[in-house]
């Protein structure tokens, strides 16, 4: 018990400490006050995150407060989901991370919430009712969290703009593709020079030529999945299907790794890599790499990189699996912190209530990353004093 009183006075004060560094985007006392009661009530362990539970939990008499925070009072999301980026890098961030793009739906009742319909969830492997954001993680070795974040209208919402206007959609709000969604965020990431070494994104994302050509354009290296049936220009043609390169490959050629650890111990896959655009620079080399299955070798998934000449296979293979980070991101921002327990219909709101989850859940990633340094400090050997070092003669 009293290890948990601890704990929860270090997320408390952590939380207290991120909040202070945005609580100037509010005007008046009262949403300063319900932004940080709304994020402590997130990270608390309640059933359910709901206006009435959040409310309770902070002490209030009814959910009017909570409500005003997220739909009514003024305050801009993206400036305070700015202050929680800045948050993010001065204690995670890192010249050799990685940007994760990857979608997310989240179940609804109803026609009226922003951007709902009936659409692919990957969340619920199927088609339902539901709205679908697109986020942007953040991962490096001390931790991963999400920095961006988009809500995705189809075009049966921005085909109709009284129907925008009831949801608070703004008229300057037109339909972007996912994909047109993922590369502003990443541009916006390489204009604020945040840190970072890579890029990867799944099929959905990866198989877009476009992206792919604007982020060699900018030399971003990246790792981006893509489908057997991607095109790329090899020594003997300009639309050679991806899947055709490996047929033939010697056995040698084929590395046994692990991509990183998963729910039942270590992904371990079959790894191949073949290069392709031959007469480029240099410095740089682009290949096409193999993952297949070690039980089903017939099951063959493909991605494409863009790296420097002297980069391993090993490396590309850690960032290929440093794309299942988001779903981590995921899976701990909505257990923990709230991310799909929302009762907000507006599109403002919807933004507002995934940038407070957000900064909820960097700040318990951030919590997260001392104790692994705190851990790895107690079992480190402490350094060789001067006096005592192998050179002093001792």
């Amino acid at each position: 018990m009293g290890g948990d009183v601890v704990e929860a006075r270090s997320w408390a004060g952590e939380l207290k400490a991120l909040h202070d560094r945005f609580v100037h985007r509010f005007a008046r006392s009262e949403p300063r006050e319900s932004a940080l009661a709304y994020m402590q009530g997130l990270v608390a362990p309640l059933e359910r995150k709901n206006g009435w539970t959040l409310a309770e939990e902070a002490g209030h008499a009814g959910p009017d407060r909570i409500h005003r925070l997220l739909n009514r009072i003024d305050w801009e999301a993206d400036e305070v989901l700015d202050d929680v980026r800045e948050y993010v890098l001065e204690h995670l961030g890192d010249r050799e991370a990685v940007l994760i793009v990857d979608d997310t739906g989240f179940l609804k009742k109803g026609e009226r919430s922003a951007g709902v319909q009936r659409q692919y969830s990957g969340t619920a492997g199927r088609t339902e009712n539901c709205q679908v954001g697109v986020f942007l993680a953040y991962a490096t070795g001390r931790g991963r969290t999400l920095i961006d974040r988009r809500l995705y209208l189809p075009t049966s919402w921005t085909d109709d703009r009284d129907r925008c206007r009831r949801a608070g959609v703004d008229d300057t709000v037109g339909f972007e593709t996912k994909v047109a969604m993922a590369r502003a965020m990443v541009r916006r990431a390489i204009e604020e020079m945040i840190p970072f070494g890579w890029v990867t994104a799944d099929a959905g994302y990866g198989y877009s030529k476009g992206w792919r050509t604007e982020l060699e354009r900018a030399d971003v290296f990246h790792v981006m999945a893509t489908t057997r049936h991607d095109t790329v220009v090899t020594r003997w043609a300009m639309d050679h299907p991806v899947h055709d390169l490996f047929n033939g490959l010697a056995r040698q050629q084929w590395k046994r790794r692990s991509c990183g650890e998963g729910a039942h111990g270590p992904r371990v896959f079959d790894w191949a890599r073949v290069e392709v655009r031959p007469w480029h620079r240099e410095d740089r080399r682009h290949w096409v790499i193999a993952r297949r299955s070690v039980r089903r070798p017939e099951e063959i998934s493909y991605y494409i990189a863009y790296r420097p000449a002297d980069t391993t296979l090993d490396q590309l293979v850690r960032v290929a699996g440093t794309r299942w980070a988001v779903e981590e991101c995921f899976q701990t921002a909505k257990q923990e912190c709230g991310l799909d327990d929302y009762q907000v219909r507006r599109y403002p709101g919807w933004h507002r209530h995934m940038t407070l989850a957000m900064a909820a859940h960097a700040c318990l990633t951030v919590l997260r990353a001392r104790e692994l340094d705190a851990a790895k400090a107690e079992t480190d050997p402490p350094p060789l004093s001067p006096s005592a070092s192998p050179s002093s003669g001792v």
